[in-house]
């Protein structure tokens, strides 16, 4: 038997030791190869009476199936299907998404038993091979995480995992695991029956060993005449609890929009009325449509593929050799400013914290102990991290402490005059070789550049709030930053373990120029008197995970005020539309409603008790519409154009280079409908051709900014793509 990415040993006991170890790889994934390996293994510990049983171990982390042989299985249907016919190609399709399933349930039937010993990340089709063994062990090592997080990119666990699971757990508790993609601990896996046991990791292969050969007879628990399903039938009085609430529950969290979580409940109600055969199938049927949805797709591509190659350094400069990051500067301890120090202490830094005054500082640091007490209080961090990471944060109101620092972000209050003087002084003291960057979210950084010692040296790094949640940074590049700034600057965003996307310099840049728009278009309503609860509801029903008001209230309407004013200021009145300037006005200046920060903003937040919409706004407004006479579909698509249209004016300009960092800073940035796969992924799925002529009909009803731009109008006429026009010049660069 010839392994390539497995080793093969037996022990005087006879118990065969598996060990999933792919060479060339940081960690095992599932392929073609890896399948068909998994069954000459099954093979020979079935068919060799000198063997008595087998343990699976994973030498590193094991991911799911490799995404990248699942897109080139839906290229090779297409290929089929235009071929062969798409009745035909569906059949070969089916047959091969569903050769996964039976070599698991080879494995779980052999006739002896197998154990698991996992050590570390076991994710997706990893966790589904251990749990076709009939006993898992898992480390107490603070690396193992066990999950099938298939949902996060439009797909659902294909390899048994939606039948295991539901037979393991309370429904309502397999329907939950399967729908969020969570990544458990390996303590709270045994409290929810995935694994039986949590040992020391050099301790799990032998206890693995020792529970096989105390278990000849081993056998799945569903494989017994008497197992009985841990919630009941389906159709019986505790079935009818859980199936009707579960279907309202899935409608109101994916408004339909995710076909992967519909195939999850559909795919768990009929799997469990059928003996696990006929369920494993039943699950493979619906994986294998899943698979071809455009949904998927476009998941795929955006939050797996291309924010992997982002997150490797896709757009770093590659004659720069990496920067030795150990110690930081952050100017300005404000809510921006602590956040940065927090994330950068956390991932190992030396953090220099400057405010005004000591006291200030001092604020912005217990911003960190703050966020890590409640770490702590949840059980994910100790008191001894607490305590190393608060020793790396330095707060002072002395610019001469920046001494040594490789690296600066600047996060003052955002006016030009507060930033030029925080950058002075602290060039004062490290001079204009440092690598110096502003988090700054609309102010040029090429005019920011100008009071800078060496504007080459000068980059923006803009964060999005909350710093140690979100997990985009935008990176700006001034007129005259060079690439030694830009791979600094790169290779701080690895550090911290974010995600980079690289602009080029504009008012706005790119992500707050389309999140601008989407929050536009929600005071636009407001003032056309659409009550705002259906503002909010129609973009949740447009995929975006909060309503826009809401958001609105998390950034600050206050921030909104000072962004429409600086840009009356730069670019004149005429840049401002008056019934926004009019309703944002009317909050901050008149009302002092600032958002969540005071406690008032759309929302009101009382002390005890959920926020609810402030129902002074029908005052601001002065009318509203009958609901019955809006087009609820006219809402959800003017949500998803103007963030879209943003999006290709800024390729057409220059601002964005690249579609992958236009869909993952869309979707990373403020949420935009994940299942579209981004602003030009929803362009170019729906087909250029078609989205300009829907452009033009709201264009023609709500206004001239849904005009689509003239290139976007030549894309289509030629049936271009983003990414084939885009992508290719990328990937030629």
């Amino acid at each position: 038997m010839k392994l390539t990415n497995f080793r093969f040993e037996t022990d005087a006991d006879g118990i065969a030791l598996v060990t999933w170890d792919m060479p060339g790889r940081s960690m095992n994934v599932i392929n073609t190869e890896v399948m068909s390996e998994i069954g000459h293994i099954v093979d020979r510990v079935a068919g060799d009476a000198a063997i008595k049983g087998a343990v699976v171990s994973f030498g590193k982390g094991v991911g799911g199936a490799d995404l990248t042989m699942l897109k080139t299985a839906g290229d090779e249907f297409a290929r089929r299907a235009k071929a062969e016919g798409k009745e035909a190609a569906m059949r070969a399709f089916a047959d091969s998404m569903k050769q996964l399933n039976l070599v698991f349930r080879r494995l779980e039937t052999c006739g002896k038993p197998v154990a698991a010993a996992i050590d570390g990340v076991c994710m997706g089709g990893g966790f589904e091979l251990a749990l076709a063994c009939h006993y898992r062990i898992a480390s107490d090592s603070e690396k193992t995480r066990i999950g099938l997080p298939e949902i996060k990119v439009g797909l659902f666990p294909g390899g048994g995992g939606t039948q295991r699971v539901a037979r393991l757990m309370p429904t309502p508790d397999a329907l939950q695991l399967l729908l969020k993609g969570d990544h458990l601990r390996p303590a709270v896996a045994k409290k929810m029956g995935l694994v039986q046991e949590v040992a020391p990791a050099d301790q799990i292969v032998a206890l693995a060993k020792a529970w096989v050969k105390a278990n000849p007879n081993a056998k799945a628990p569903w494989d017994d005449p008497k197992f009985k399903l841990p919630s009941g039938k389906v159709f019986s009085p505790q079935g009818m609890m859980i199936w009707p609430p579960a279907n309202a529950i899935y409608r109101r969290e994916t408004y339909d929009n995710y076909p992967a979580a519909k195939a999850v409940l559909n795919s768990v109600f009929e799997g469990l009325q059928l003996p696990m055969d006929l369920a494993l199938a039943v699950e493979s049927k619906y994986f294998a449509n899943i698979l071809l949805s455009k949904e998927a797709a476009a998941m795929i591509r955006s939050l797996f593929l291309s924010m992997g190659e982002l997150n490797k350094g896709a757009r770093r400069p590659p004659s720069v050799p990496a920067t030795n990051l150990r110690k930081i500067g952050v100017l300005g301890a404000g809510l921006m400013g602590a956040g940065i120090a927090y994330v950068s202490a956390s991932a190992g830094l030396e953090v220099v914290l400057i405010d005004r005054d000591q006291e200030a500082a001092d604020k912005g640091k217990a911003y960190s102990d703050k966020v890590v007490s409640s770490q702590i209080a949840k059980g994910r961090a100790k008191t001894a991290d607490k305590d190393s990471l608060l020793a790396r944060i330095k707060s002072s109101a002395d610019y001469a402490e920046l001494k040594g620092c490789d690296f600066v972000i600047e996060a003052v209050f955002e006016d030009r005059a507060v930033k030029a003087e925080a950058t002075k002084k602290a060039q004062a003291v490290l001079g204009p070789d440092v690598i110096f960057a502003s988090n700054t979210s609309t102010l040029p950084i090429t005019s920011l550049a100008e009071t800078s010692m060496k504007p080459e040296h000068f980059i923006g790094v803009h964060f999005f709030s909350p710093v140690e949640r979100m997990m985009l940074v935008e990176i700006i590049m001034g007129e005259k930053t060079d690439p030694k700034a830009l791979a600094a600057a790169m290779d701080f965003v690895r550090v911290i373990r974010k995600t980079p996307i690289v602009v080029n310099d504009c008012r706005g840049f790119y992500v707050n120029r389309c999140v601008g728009a989407y929050m536009f278009e929600a005071h636009a309503m407001v003032m056309e008197g659409v009550p705002p609860a259906m503002v909010e509801n129609a973009a949740k029903m447009a995929g975006m995970p909060v309503g826009p008001l809401a958001l609105n209230d998390e950034v600050g309407i206050d921030l909104s005020w000072k962004i429409l004013q600086a840009t009356k200021k730069d670019l004149g009145a005429s840049a401002v539309n008056p019934a926004q300037e009019r309703l944002i006005e009317a909050l901050v200046v008149k009302e002092g409603r600032f958002g969540r920060k005071n406690g008032k903003g759309f929302y009101d937040y009382p002390a005890n008790g959920p926020k609810g919409l402030w129902p002074g706004l029908s005052k601001i407004v002065g009318k509203t519409v009958d609901p019955d006479t809006i087009r609820v579909k006219d809402l959800k698509d003017r949500y998803l154009f103007t963030a879209a249209l943003e999006a290709a004016r800024c390729m057409f300009e220059g601002v964005v280079t690249d579609p992958r960092e236009a869909d993952v800073g869309s979707i990373l940035g403020f949420g935009y409908a994940p299942y579209t796969g981004g602003t030009l992924s929803l362009i170019d799925g729906m087909g250029p051709k078609a989205f300009v002529v829907r452009a033009k009909e709201l264009a023609a009803k709500y206004g001239a900014r849904f005009e689509p731009a003239d290139k976007l109008v030549q894309m289509a006429e030629r049936g271009e793509t983003f990414y084939e026009t885009y992508g290719e010049k990328q990937r030629a660069a």
